[in-house]
């Protein structure tokens, strides 16, 4: 990898609130076909760190680059036009539409005459769907009456859908039972093949040694390091956020 042009560099990024370092001159990077997974403590710095990242929060300092150039995000709107797209825990779907009405929330399609196009919304729903989980058929029912990991199945072909490059997941298999959680996982695999880089906030050590290729630790808004998962086991992920030691082994 060293060879590629990161997706993302987040450099001396900094930010505090009233006196209070939420995030203290943290580095990490982001490189395609590859996910990185941000552990901590609550409080440790890691959502602030990625709101940076995703435009919620403007930072003290620091600089972010998008493959290579310096990219300049005040606010969400920045983000997107980067190709960064954010699914927050909480999903933001609207309970009461179908799947194809919250792919396009907001951007809807039209009929020639100006109507929403409820046909073209869902052609282009399923055609999304059986690239990333042909297992989706439920096309006409509200959200509210999916499963969870079907319900993260939406809001990931959402930001998919409008050619996220880079992707930030916060929590994404919280309170997802074994089979939803290897659902995501296979989605998440598919984004990886297909080049996305992906930012996976977690309190979940094992779901993070699964699904990541390395892990950057913070604690107390500094970063603990950066390591991969081939190089480290569950105890050492746990001795850098409970101690804030890196282990004494082959790390990068």
């Amino acid at each position: 990898m060293e060879n590629q042009t990161p997706l993302v560099e987040m450099r001396d990024m900094h930010i505090a609130f009233g006196g209070n370092k939420a995030v203290d001159h943290v580095s990490i990077d982001l490189y395609p076909g590859e996910v990185v997974g941000l552990l901590g403590h609550n409080g440790a710095g890691k959502s602030t760190l990625i709101k940076m990242l995703s435009g919620a929060y403007k930072a003290d300092g620091g600089e972010i680059l998008i493959n290579g150039e310096l990219a300049e995000i005040n606010n969400p709107r920045d983000a997107r036009g980067y190709k960064i797209e954010t699914i927050y825990q909480t999903l933001a779907l609207a309970d009461n539409l179908d799947a194809g009405s919250n792919l396009f929330l907001g951007r809807e399609l039209l009929t020639p005459f100006g109507f929403v196009d409820d046909d073209a919304m869902e052609a282009e729903t399923r055609k999304i769907m059986s690239r990333l989980n042909p297992n989706f058929q439920t096309f006409s029912a509200p959200v509210s009456t999916l499963s969870g990991g079907q319900r993260q199945s939406v809001a990931i072909a959402r930001a998919v859908y409008f050619n996220a490059k880079i992707l930030i997941m916060d929590e994404p298999t919280a309170a997802l039972g074994p089979q939803e959680t290897q659902m995501v996982a296979e989605l998440v695999q598919k984004l990886k093949a297909e080049g996305l880089g992906i930012f996976l906030i977690s309190h979940d050590i094992h779901d993070v040694m699964e699904l990541c290729d390395r892990i950057s630790v913070m604690k107390n808004g500094k970063l603990v390091g950066t390591v991969r998962v081939e190089d480290v086991t569950d105890d050492d992920i746990l001795g850098m956020i409970i101690l804030g030691k890196k282990p004494m082994k082959n790390t990068s």
